[in-house]
């Protein structure tokens, strides 16, 4: 929804800690990257329907709106640009959540600016080969079959027999890996390393992302007919 502009990337950093929001707008300005300030998730939100914004990082302890609600609300608007929690160490259940609404990451507090920036990166390196794709001009179509489950990666497009099933660029990035490999088990390990490209740090991710796409493409999660678990060992997206 939205593209790199002038060559630089815009991001939001919605935190009600004016220190920390402060802080964080300095390290990333000194990156070369453009900085919008809110306090509160409903700003933040304000702030998304005027600027155009590529990476938002949201802390999810606020006032007058917290990081999840607000997190919650732009997907449903249909931004699809990576988002970054921020949660203290106690909020353990927060995190998930944040991750099941449409999280890309989370970082604990306190973190250092090296972290954050690292994540920062790599989310933005991640989302800029999805627009790339997705503008993309190409010549056929690339498209992966498992029985109703069907991926399109020239149009970024999954479907369930048929009906389009709306999926964040992350977990597109996981069904993709898996339905173009079907019957192949891939560790946590392997999918965070092949889709952050770093070594794996925070498998977690991974298996409430998994969580997620079951949710949206298995018309019963608990018994899924796509994307199994193979227990001890990893993922995989079973042959028809």
């Amino acid at each position: 929804m939205n593209g790199k502009v002038e060559g630089k990337y815009h991001i939001l950093v919605v935190e009600d800690d004016k220190e920390i929001r402060e802080g964080v707008e300095i390290y990333l300005r000194n990156q070369g990257y453009e900085v919008f300030q809110a306090a509160n998730g409903k700003q933040g939100l304000e702030i998304i329907e005027q600027e155009e914004v590529h990476l938002a990082i949201v802390d999810i302890m606020m006032p007058v709106m917290d990081g999840v609600t607000m997190l919650m609300k732009l997907r449903m608007m249909n931004y699809e640009f990576p988002v970054i929690m921020l949660s203290a160490k106690s909020e353990e259940v927060d995190k998930i959540m944040g991750l099941n609404m449409g999280a890309d990451d989370y970082v604990t507090k306190p973190f250092t600016p090296l972290e954050l920036l690292a994540r920062v990166n790599s989310q933005l390196r991640r989302y800029s080969k999805y627009l790339s794709a997705v503008n993309a001009d190409s010549d056929g179509e690339h498209i992966y079959s498992v029985g109703g489950l069907e991926l399109n990666e020239d149009t970024i497009e999954v479907f369930v027999d048929g009906e389009l099933v709306k999926l964040t660029p992350m977990e597109f990035k996981i069904v993709q890996l898996l339905i173009k490999n079907p019957g192949r088990v891939f560790s946590a390990d392997e999918i965070y390393e092949r889709i952050w490209n770093e070594r794996a740090v925070n498998t977690d991710t991974i298996m409430v992302h998994v969580r997620n796409i079951r949710e949206k493409i298995e018309l019963d999660p608990k018994n899924p007919k796509y994307l199994k678990v193979v227990w001890g060992v990893g993922y995989k997206i079973e042959k028809q």
